[in-house]
Parts: C-alpha cells; sequence; structure tokens
C-alpha cells in the first residue's frame, strides 16, 4: 500500500514541502452529530487510492511538495484550548514559510488556524464555503463551538466572505447580509458571475475555509448537520478554481468530513476536492 500521508506520496520532507497537512481528529465542539474525529483518517486513507494525474489538471498536483505531519492531539479541557493548540501548531508551520492545510474535525479547529494567520499576515479575506454562516458569538455556553468559527475571525480580520448558504440566524442575516452568498441567489447566476461577485469580496491573499456541507447532502451525506439544496461536486470545484486563478492561498482547511461505515465515496470526494483545490492554487 502507498506511505500514510495525504495521497500516499512519497515524502519530499518537511523542508522541501511547499504545502503542510495537519491532521485535526475533533469533534468536541459540534452541536448535533459527533464523529468529525474521524474526518482526517478517512480522507487520509481514500486520498491513498485516487489516481495522482489528473486529466483536468493535466498534470500530478502532488508534485508542489506535500508533507503530511503526524495528528494532532486533542485537547478535551476545552474548546478554547483546543484553539489555542491549532494556532500553536499553525504558527509553526507558517514560520517555516509553508503553507497550511488542516483536515478535520469539526469547523471549531479553523478558528485557531485563522487566528496563526492573522499573526502573520495582516491583509487577507476569510473565505468561507459552508450551509451556515457559524457567527454566532456563543453558543451552547462557548465562543468556541464550531457555529462560532466565522464570529471569530471577524475578530481577526474584517474581510470575510461567506458562499453557498442556506441556512443563517436572524442576527446574522441582518448584521452580515453583505457578507454572504446564499445558495439561493446562486441559482441564478453562471458560474463565471459567481466568481467575479467572490473576486471582488476578496484580498489578494485568501484562507480558504470548506466546511463539507457546502455540498449537497445527495452527493455529502457524511456531514453532522447536513442542509438540503448544496452545491454539487462540479460546481463548486469550478467555483474554486475561478476564484484560486486569481487570488494568492495562504492557508486552508476542510472539515465536518463524518464518515459514515460502509459509505466511502464521500470520503473520496473530500479528498478529491482537497487534491483539484491545491492543483488550482498552486499549478497556475
Amino acid at each position: 500500500m502507498p506511505p500514510y500521508n495525504l495521497f500516499g506520496v512519497d515524502d519530499p520532507g518537511y523542508e522541501n514541502a511547499k504545502v503542510v497537512v495537519l491532521p485535526v481528529p475533533y469533534d468536541s465542539a459540534t452541536t448535533y452529530k459527533p464523529g468529525a474525529r474521524d474526518g482526517p483518517h478517512a480522507i487520509i486513507d481514500a486520498s491513498r487510492s485516487i489516481e495522482l494525474y489528473s486529466e483536468e489538471l493535466e498534470n500530478d498536483a502532488t508534485g508542489i511538495g506535500i508533507h503530511t505531519l503526524e495528528e494532532l492531539s486533542p485537547d478535551l479541557n476545552s474548546p478554547e484550548d483546543m484553539a489555542k493548540s491549532v494556532e500553536k501548531e499553525v504558527s509553526l508551520i507558517l514560520e517555516d514559510s509553508k503553507v497550511p492545510l488542516l483536515l478535520g474535525g469539526d469547523h471549531s479547529i479553523a478558528i485557531g488556524s485563522i487566528r496563526a494567520i492573522g499573526k502573520r499576515h495582516k491583509d487577507f479575506t476569510v473565505l468561507q464555503f459552508d450551509a451556515h454562516t457559524d457567527n454566532y458569538d456563543t453558543l451552547m455556553g462557548s465562543k468556541y463551538c464550531h457555529a462560532c468559527v466565522m464570529a471569530r475571525a471577524r475578530e481577526v480580520t474584517g474581510s470575510c466572505y461567506s458562499v453557498g448558504v442556506r441556512s443563517v440566524d436572524e442576527r446574522s442575516a441582518n448584521k452580515i447580509d453583505r457578507d454572504i452568498l446564499y445558495r439561493k441567489d446562486m441559482h441564478r447566476m453562471a458560474t463565471k458571475e459567481i466568481v467575479d461577485n467572490i473576486l471582488k469580496h476578496c484580498k489578494k491573499n485568501v484562507y480558504l475555509t470548506v466546511d463539507l456541507d457546502v455540498l449537497d447532502p445527495s452527493e455529502m451525506p457524511s456531514t453532522g448537520t447536513p442542509e438540503p439544496d448544496g452545491l454539487r461536486f462540479y460546481e463548486l470545484t469550478q467555483i474554486l478554481k475561478g476564484v484560486l486563478a486569481k487570488r494568492n492561498l495562504i492557508g486552508a482547511d476542510f472539515t465536518e468530513l463524518s464518515p459514515i461505515a460502509g459509505m466511502v465515496a464521500p470520503n473520496f470526494l473530500a479528498a478529491k476536492l482537497i487534491y483539484l483545490t491545491l492543483g488550482y492554487a498552486f499549478l497556475k
């Protein structure tokens, strides 16, 4: 079998890698169904069985240099302590001029990553693909649950944009409406129009945070809080392709894969989505 790392590649070594993968098997900040702690392993396991040459990219995206770290041990004291742990690890990756790629785990792992990015980059956009706004200031007694990610992101940068949203609390709908591209509006837009809309809201440097429930449950049922009427895989990849052709990816996380026993297709979808995203970003 291929090596146990993302895409099962011959490891170039940490020093020679452009992208450093940090698996974070943590789901103690969920509000409904747990299971995302198994997401990183499921993604890595599936990724080892996909073809590394892409007919779309006409290249092997793994040639950019990808190194996979060992899983980050969960800090079960509190979601806040876990955010600090993630921030520390991502800061070390950034200090070495690498691009951090986090595999979740629930979406709360993005908080620490975004904070680390904010200490190194002063002018960037957090671009969120998600079924939900995740903009609660506090939920279930915590400011660090997975539904509070973008509220914490807005404390780091004033440039945040959410795409694919189809579940929003009333406060967020009134307060950050200009920072949301709703799914209902995307139905009337061509892909180029969607890409142009996103680019208008994004600075040159982009941190990408993808909650896999942005996808339709028919293609991505393996999430803790699925919502109907999501994006399709091809639709999402073509949007990312258009955006990343014009913007600089400085970090990313893919979260909320909650594997279903005996159903591996969603795991492969997540792995292929990550593969193509790296290709769009770094094989320009």
